[in-house]
C-alpha cells in the first residue's frame, strides 16, 4: 500500500507521531488509508447535505476494515453568483478542484480515495484530478434536490431553479406579479441537494454512472432519500476493496467509456456543459476525443429521455423509472458493455437487473422522443471549430432560423438589452468575448436566456455566444462558438444587421459573409484587451485553451 510509506522504519517515526497524535494505534496503521474528499459548503443547498454523506461514507470505510480520512476542496454554487461578476470563476474552478485533488493523493500517501462532488463544475473537477492522481477512486454525490412545489387555483405546479428564472422574464411583462415570483423564490428549493433538473450538476453525476465511476443509483437519488446515505455507506466500503484490487481511474476511464458517457448524455438531453467538460477528462487520461465524435455519437442515440428544461419531469421521476441503469439498458446496443467498472464488474454485469418502470419519463428505443441525441455540435464559418446547443430543448420552429445579428460585447450589456425588450421577432443576439479567454472564464448566459424563455420569445429570438449556458437553458441558445472573439474568431467580426444562418440538423452555424471579408474585419480590429490583469483569472486566461478541446489549461512552456 502506499501509505507503508509512513507506517514503517525507524525513518519514519517523525510521521507516526503526527498519526499517533490524531489519535490513531499501531493497529489503525495496519489498515488502508482513504481519503474522503468532501466538496460540502454552507452557501448553497447543493453542498449543504454533504456532511452526511461524508459521514455514511466513513462508517462503509471502517466497516470494510479501512481507515478514512475526510479532506475538502472549494465548492462554488452558479446559481449564488449568476450574472454577477463572480460567475467568472466557476468555470476555473475546475481547474483548481482537479488541482486540489492531485495535490492531495500526491502529498499524502493514501492508499484509495472517495470523491464528493455534487454541483456543476465540482463533479468534472474531481473527475479530472482522480484521473491524473490514478490511484484507486470512487463517487459518490450527494444527490438531487426534489422539485419545489407551488399550490395555486390551478392545482399544484413543479418548479426549480430555472422556473424562478424565467419568472423574472414573465414579472417583467407584466404577466406575473413581484409577489408570485418571490413566492415562487421561496419554493423552488424544497430540499438540500443539486438542482432537480436534467441541469450541468445532474447531468455530470449521472454521467459518472455511465463512465464507471460510480454506483448504480448515484445520479438520480435523491439527496433526502435513507437510500442516499446506504450508497455512501456501500460506497465507503467498496472504496478498500479497490485497494485491494488496486482498480484505478485509468484503468475505467477509457475510450470505450467515454464514448458510453456521450451516448447517455445524448439519450437524456444533458447539459450542453458536458461538451466541456468529458473533452477534458479524456484529456487528463490522455485521450484523443475530437468534437466531430460528438456529433458521431448524437446521430445514433435516440433521445429517450426528456427533463427540466425540456419537459416537466425531474430527477426524482427519473430515479422512480429506474435511473440510469434503466437507460442504459436500453441503449445496450449502442453500449460498450464489457468495460469495467468501480463494482467490479463488467457494466453488462451492473445493468443485468435495471429495468424501466415508466415508459412516460423513459421512452423505448423504438420510440424515442426524437432519432438523435439531444445535444448537436454546430460547424461554419461561424464557429471553425465547433459551436453547441442542447438541441433536445429546441422548439421545432426554432431548429432552423436566419435572421439579423444584434451584436453585444459583454453578456451584462445583453441582458440589460433583452429587459428592455430592445431585440425585434427574428434577431439573433450575439453575446461575444465572454468565452475561456475573453470573458475570462466563460460565464454562462442563464439569465439572459431564462428571460428570453420567460418572455415566450424562445420560438421568437436566438443567441449565440462564445460563451455558455447552464443546463438548464433551452431554447435556440448556441455556445462555445470557437475560436472565441478574444483569440480573433469569426464571431469578432459581427456587425448588427450581418445575417446569421443556423441550421441545428444540418449541423451548420454560418454568416452570410465571405471569408474575405470576415478575414478584413478581423485585421482591423485592434488587439484584445484583457478586462482582468491580476489575480487567479489572469494566470487563467494565459493558459486556458479553446472550449472546443474543453478549456482545458496548456502547460507552461
Amino acid at each position: 500500500m502506499r501509505s507503508d510509506a509512513i507506517k514503517k522504519g525507524i525513518e519514519h517515526a517523525p510521521h507516526r507521531a503526527a498519526l499517533y497524535g490524531l489519535g490513531l494505534t499501531e493497529d489503525d496503521l495496519k489498515k488502508p488509508f482513504i481519503g474522503v474528499i468532501n466538496s460540502r459548503s454552507e452557501i448553497f443547498p447543493g453542498h449543504a447535505g454533504l456532511d452526511t454523506v461524508a459521514a455514511a461514507v466513513k462508517d462503509g470505510v471502517h466497516a470494510a476494515g479501512g481507515l478514512p480520512f475526510e479532506l475538502g476542496t472549494i465548492a462554488l454554487g452558479e446559481c449564488i453568483n449568476e450574472g454577477l461578476p463572480g460567475m467568472r470563476y466557476n468555470l476555473p474552478s475546475r481547474e483548481f478542484i482537479a488541482d486540489s485533488v492531485e495535490i492531495l493523493a500526491g502529498a499524502y500517501p493514501l492508499d484509495g480515495l472517495v470523491l464528493i462532488p455534487n454541483c456543476d463544475k465540482i463533479v468534472p473537477g474531481m473527475l479530472m484530478g482522480a484521473v491524473r492522481a490514478n490511484i484507486p477512486a470512487i463517487f459518490v454525490s450527494g444527490g438531487p434536490m426534489l422539485a419545489g412545489e407551488l399550490s395555486d387555483d390551478g392545482g399544484t405546479r413543479l418548479l426549480d431553479l430555472v422556473s424562478v428564472n424565467e419568472g423574472m422574464g414573465r414579472a417583467i411583462r407584466g404577466e406575473i406579479s413581484e409577489a408570485e415570483l418571490e413566492r415562487m423564490a421561496h419554493a423552488a428549493c424544497r430540499t438540500c441537494g443539486s438542482c432537480a433538473g436534467m441541469f450541468t450538476a445532474n447531468t455530470m453525476n449521472c454521467l459518472t454512472e455511465a463512465l464507471g465511476l460510480a454506483f448504480p443509483g448515484n445520479g438520480t437519488i435523491p439527496a433526502v432519500d435513507a437510500r442516499r446515505v446506504r450508497l455512501a455507506k456501500a460506497v465507503g466500503e467498496r472504496s478498500v476493496g479497490l485497494v485491494k484490487e488496486n482498480l484505478c481511474p485509468r484503468d475505467i476511464v477509457t475510450p470505450a467509456a467515454i464514448d458510453n458517457a456521450f451516448t447517455v448524455a445524448m439519450a437524456i438531453g444533458g447539459s450542453t456543459n458536458t461538451l466541456l467538460h468529458l473533452p477534458a477528462l479524456a484529456h487528463e487520461a490522455g485521450l484523443d476525443f475530437p468534437l466531430s465524435r460528438v456529433n458521431e455519437i448524437s446521430r445514433r442515440t435516440p433521445l429517450l429521455a426528456k427533463f427540466s428544461p425540456a419537459s416537466d419531469y425531474r430527477l426524482e421521476h427519473l430515479d422512480r423509472a429506474g435511473g440510469i441503469p434503466a437507460v442504459m439498458k436500453e441503449l445496450k446496443s449502442l453500449l460498450n458493455l464489457d468495460v469495467i467498472t468501480v463494482t467490479g464488474q463488467t457494466l453488462e454485469k451492473n445493468l443485468a437487473a435495471a429495468r424501466v418502470t415508466d415508459r412516460n419519463v423513459i421512452r423505448p428505443f423504438a420510440d424515442p422522443y426524437a432519432p438523435t441525441g439531444g445535444l448537436a455540435v454546430l460547424f461554419g464559418n461561424l464557429a471553425p471549430d465547433g459551436a453547441v446547443v442542447k438541441s433536445g430543448a429546441v422548439a421545432r420552429e426554432m431548429l432552423v432560423h436566419r435572421g439579423p445579428a444584434r451584436v453585444f460585447n459583454s453578456e451584462a450589456a445583453a441582458t440589460q438589452a433583452v429587459m428592455r425588450q430592445e431585440f425585434r421577432s427574428g434577431d439573433v443576439l450575439v453575446i461575444r468575448y465572454e468565452g475561456p479567454r475573453g470573458s475570462p472564464g466563460m460565464v454562462e448566459m442563464l439569465w439572459t436566456t431564462s428571460l428570453l424563455c420567460g418572455m415566450g420569445k424562445d420560438k421568437e429570438v436566438a443567441l449565440v455566444t462564445d460563451g455558455r449556458f447552464s443546463g438548464a437553458t433551452r431554447g435556440p441558445a448556441i455556445g462555445h462558438i470557437s475560436p472565441e472573439a478574444a483569440a480573433g474568431g469569426p464571431i469578432a467580426a459581427l456587425r448588427d444587421g450581418d445575417i446569421i444562418s443556423i441550421d441545428i440538423p444540418g449541423g451548420k452555424l454560418d454568416v452570410e459573409l465571405s471569408d474575405e471579408e470576415i478575414k478584413r474585419r478581423i485585421k482591423k480590429l485592434p488587439p484584445f484587451q484583457p478586462k482582468v490583469t491580476s489575480g487567479y483569472l489572469r494566470r487563467y486566461a494565459a493558459r486556458v485553451t479553446s472550449a472546443s478541446t474543453g478549456a482545458v489549461l496548456r502547460d507552461n512552456d
